[in-house]
């Protein structure tokens, strides 16, 4: 597992590169090309759930529930 600051590196090279739209993100001497932005959001989103992770924190998710009569 990846040490806290390894994964904040991480999430801000993937942060840049969405921003840039480039898909060749480099970090900490590594360097991986993505196929496509969706790619490059879920890789994200794991990192940023390894961050809370490992930070002690838990990111909260919204479910909104929407109900309407078949008229």
């Amino acid at each position: 597992m990846a040490t806290l600051s390894e994964l904040q590196a991480r999430r801000e090279a993937l942060e840049k590169a969405l921003a840039s739209g480039h898909r060749r993100v480099e970090y900490d001497g590594n360097s991986v090309e993505y196929r496509s932005v969706a790619e490059i959001r879920s890789a994200l989103s794991v990192v940023s759930n390894d961050i809370a992770r490992l930070s002690g924190s838990r990111r909260r998710k919204r479910i909104f529930i929407s109900a309407a009569r078949g008229y």
